[in-house]
């Protein structure tokens, strides 16, 4: 019998932007992070850096990632995070020659990303009244701190300024303890993911006709936004809402309890879960009390209750507890640090953790975009740009410069050259 022929393997599929290409104008964490995600879903997205000393965020460390021999290098944590799959451009825009190279690659790119102070770009012509007279379609977003219009329009801002003043420091924290900001830059990302929706439906809104727009994206505004059911609640009520720990409001028990070795988060609010709770601590008489019958009288008096089932939890290890639990179709989750979250099984699994050649070190690891397509393949990462990296090839490639101009630019200040090595941002 023949062999038969093995069919080729199908080519792999084109990530959903593939063919769109994204301006870079970003620094710090919120205009890198919506690009990261652009590119990450196949855009090309071509970063613009200033010589020398490139994104503020290369030199916010430590930790930096370390070379094949263990020296640190001048990459930090915090923009390794955020720019993968980008190339890096060296221009120096405060030139009117930068400029002008900038506004030449805006006239061949679908979007550009910004988060220049308000008016800034608007001097060198580069805003978007300045880029539509050159690319008409193109869907430019600006994300600012306080958003284009307002009396704090002018005013920069950081991350903590934004869960200060929309509320999210007020509703995290003890009850009994102060304010507190989250473990992570939260604004900054969930202003990037708005951003990046923004721009795809942009994009949407171009192919239908409607031609290019200005996004006008500010910190505050997600802040605000982000604040969901607890603003939602003050506009219904007019109450202030108060901090109240890891607990749920308005569900009990429904927050972080104490193990001998540990702590775990229990979400046993509703009827069952909370049966199955007792019933695993040996506390069956709490179903019956008539404090504690419905949802709402827990809450109302979670005092009372709360104190006898730390009581039973204060000998229990933390990892026999929540098998249990689960067990039992409780939901709970054991409190881990991050070394215990990436040897866990699921997320070992998931593959959150990946590794990637970078051009300073064999191995990189990055996290993975939690993006899942049943067809098309996102894990291609490219490693986050060197400082100039790719000067050279945008700048031949796209402008048809020749090299013999690009080093004039070179010599002139005007762009920087790779080095193979960025140098520190400092500050």
């Amino acid at each position: 019998m023949p062999e038969q022929a093995i069919p080729p393997s199908p080519a792999p599929l084109p990530l959903p932007l593939c063919g769109l290409r994204v301006l870079d104008l970003g620094r710090f964490v919120a205009a890198p992070w919506c690009t990261q995600l652009l590119g990450d879903l196949g855009a090309e997205v071509i970063k613009i850096e200033r010589p020398g000393s490139g994104d503020q965020m290369r030199g916010y460390g430590p930790p930096f990632l370390r070379d094949a021999a263990g020296n640190d290098t001048t990459e930090s944590a915090y923009f390794l995070c955020t720019n993968r799959s980008k190339r890096s451009v060296a221009i120096d825009m405060s030139t009117p020659q930068g400029q002008e190279l900038v506004r030449g690659l805006a006239a061949k790119s679908d979007i550009l990303v910004e988060n220049f102070k308000v008016g800034d770009l608007a001097r060198s012509g580069l805003d978007y009244a300045g880029i539509r007279k050159i690319r008409p379609d193109i869907i430019y977003c600006s994300i600012t701190a306080f958003g284009q219009t307002g009396p704090y329009a002018p005013r920069p801002g950081l991350d903590s300024v934004f869960q200060a003043m929309g509320g999210l420091m007020s509703v995290t924290g003890e009850p009994d303890g102060p304010p507190q900001k989250t473990g992570v830059t939260i604004v900054d990302i969930i202003t990037g993911l708005y951003a990046a929706t923004a721009v795809l439906a942009a994009v949407r809104h171009r192919e239908h006709g409607g031609g290019g727009q200005h996004i006008d994206m500010a910190l505050m505004d997600a802040a605000v936004a982000t604040m969901s059911h607890r603003a939602q609640d003050y506009l219904l009520t007019g109450e202030v809402p108060e901090r109240t720990g890891t607990q749920t409001t308005g569900s009990a028990p429904a927050q972080v309890f104490r193990c001998k070795d540990g702590e775990i988060n229990i979400q046993a609010g509703d009827q069952p879960a909370f049966e199955a709770l007792c019933d695993t601590l040996g506390l069956r008489s709490l179903v019956s009390d008539p404090r504690f019958l419905k949802r709402s009288d827990r809450w109302v008096n979670r005092a009372d209750l709360l104190p006898q089932l730390q009581a039973a939890m204060d000998d229990r290890g933390q990892r026999e507890l929540y098998d249990a639990l689960v067990a039992r179709g409780v939901v709970s989750a054991p409190i881990y640090t991050l070394d215990r979250t990436f040897s866990d099984p699921q997320v070992v699994h998931r593959a959150m953790r990946q590794l990637i050649r970078h051009p300073l070190s064999d191995e990189l690891p990055i996290l993975r975009n939690p993006i899942r397509f049943s067809t098309t393949s996102m894990d291609n990462y490219r490693a986050p740009p060197m400082l100039g990296e790719h000067t050279h090839e945008v700048l031949a490639g796209l402008l048809k410069l020749s090299a013999d101009r690009i080093e004039e630019l070179i010599a002139q200040h005007v762009v920087g050259r790779h080095v193979g090595c960025s140098a520190p941002a400092g500050g």
